[in-house]
């Protein structure tokens, strides 16, 4: 593959950084230079918001309905063709190729998904008195700015874009400069749209902060909606609250796995396993602990040893590869450095994980740990370490596996694993998470809303209520008497 340039997007022109700023881009599988991005800041953000504000102000973007499903049509249209994008995807950020063909899949889906409902904004009318009339309608909330994580780049870009979109925002992207490339190759399918009002749609590369920083202190960005850490989440909490702008937060989790005795743990243990090292275990609803009724916890530790072991660690383009890098040298020091320290301290080490050696080492490879402990105060419980790292743990019965996994600051997802099907329902109804699983992980979907209790987050993205935080619900009044 060719090297590609990313380039900011601002007011209908692809261009370099304010400064000429330039920066590289990797490949996480084995260090080589893929292109290279314009390194923005400060200067690049406030000229995508000026815009961005400039076209929802005076375009008709935010209301014809018909214009903004026609664009959101036309841009699926355009990515299905590029069916090459999947492979970019992979060597950017280090995924398997199923699960890159499956990201882009489910991204064209979510859009055509929210084009539907672009046209589907109803209000309601009702006579309030003799009279008297009060009419509700959703219209756009104004700018949206969208800070977009690198680990899955296209589709928690699209989960954000198309609501914004369909809802008639205007909007600026700033993702993460470790997957440049495939953000700016998806929006220039978006860009080539013809009927695309200029302004609509600008994108702002950096390796810093500034321009994200821009975004969530400006008074012209009505919206926010990130995707990231539980810490970054509440440093942009604090720095929005002088503007009280509309906030979409999907922040971290420490997602459980309950296994019931009842369940077929060679079945589960697979499957689980799967979830545990879904993007390299770098996805916030990626499996971390596993809770094991105490009657077969001896029997699911030794099946999971087996399938966390049997993954092959490899290249993500490499066949029958089943986990690829971590993004960067960073996230692996620390993750390597969480599972050195869980080491010392946890029951037992039942599958260590670390560096692999060989054609792989100049990667940032790292095999999936599993260690088992039974104090759920212990950090590597509580904090989510994101990578291939799973704690075992055991339970005595419902309520103590409930009580377990509700221990945490987090409430993103859980799964429970069982053949009753009443108990199945009653432990995910007990469970503090925004979405259960029963005998299955990682199910997502354009239709269903997800997002999190507690400090998993702020709002809910996919589904129709996914277009709410990119609405405002307003009250017109007449009063026009009687005959």
């Amino acid at each position: 593959m060719t090297q590609l340039n990313a380039l900011n997007y601002i007011d209908g022109q692809w261009q370099s950084a304010v400064g000429g700023g330039v920066a590289t881009s990797r490949n996480p599988a084995d260090g080589s230079v893929i292109g290279s991005l314009a390194a923005g800041g400060l200067a690049d953000a406030r000229a995508a918001i000026a815009s961005a504000r400039h076209a929802f102000d005076t375009s008709l973007w935010p209301h014809d309905a018909r214009l903004r499903q026609n664009v959101l049509l036309q841009w699926a249209e355009r990515l299905e063709r590029r069916h090459e994008l999947a492979a970019l995807l992979t060597q950017e950020n280090g995924k398997v190729m199923a699960q890159s063909r499956g990201e882009m899949a489910a991204a064209i889906s979510e859009i055509r998904y929210y084009a539907g409902l672009a046209r589907h904004m109803p209000g309601h009318f009702t006579e309030v008195e003799p009279g008297a009339y009060s009419a509700t309608l959703r219209e756009a909330a104004g700018v949206a700015g969208l800070i977009i994580p690198w680990n899955a780049p296209v589709v928690l870009l699209i989960r954000s874009l198309a609501p914004a979109l369909a809802a008639g925002c205007s909007v600026v992207v700033k993702p993460a400069h470790q997957t440049a490339q495939i953000t700016a190759q998806v929006l220039r399918e978006l860009a080539a749209v013809e009927t695309l009002p200029r302004g609509v749609v600008n994108l702002v590369l950096e390796t810093g902060s500034e321009a994200a920083q821009e975004l969530v202190a400006s008074e012209d960005v009505d919206v926010l909606s990130f995707t990231g850490s539980n810490g970054t989440g509440q440093r942009i909490m604090a720095a929005a609250a002088p503007t009280m702008k509309k906030l979409s937060l999907e922040l971290g989790g420490k997602s459980c796995c309950l296994v019931f005795p009842d369940a077929d743990i060679g079945a589960s243990a697979q499957r689980i396993a799967a979830a545990a090292t879904v993007i390299s275990g770098q996805q916030c609803t990626a499996a971390r602990r596993v809770l094991v009724h105490a009657s077969r916890y001896d029997e699911m530790k030794q099946a999971l040893k087996h399938a966390l072991s049997s993954i092959v660690v490899a290249p993500g383009d490499t066949p029958g590869a089943g986990m690829g890098p971590l993004i960067d040298a960073q996230a692996l020091e620390q993750v390597a450095g969480a599972a050195e320290r869980a080491f010392d301290i946890c029951d037992e080490v039942v599958l260590q994980g670390g560096r692999p050696g060989g054609r792989l080492a100049d990667g940032h490879f790292l095999t999936p740990t599993l260690v088992a402990h039974q104090d759920s105060s212990a950090f590597f419980v509580q904090d989510e370490i994101f990578g291939p790292f799973v704690v075992l743990e055991r339970f005595e019965d419902e309520k103590d596996a409930v009580a377990r996994a509700n221990h945490t600051v987090f409430g993103l997802s859980a799964s429970v694993w069982t053949l009753d099907g009443d108990r199945g329902m009653r432990v995910a109804r007990a469970l503090r998470n925004g979405t259960v699983w029963i005998n299955d992980h990682n199910r997502l979907f354009a239709e269903a809303e997800t997002g999190g209790y507690r400090r998993s987050g702020v709002g809910r993205l996919h589904g129709y209520e996914g277009l709410n935080d990119f609405l405002e619900t307003k009250h017109i009044y007449r009063s026009v008497g009687l005959v």
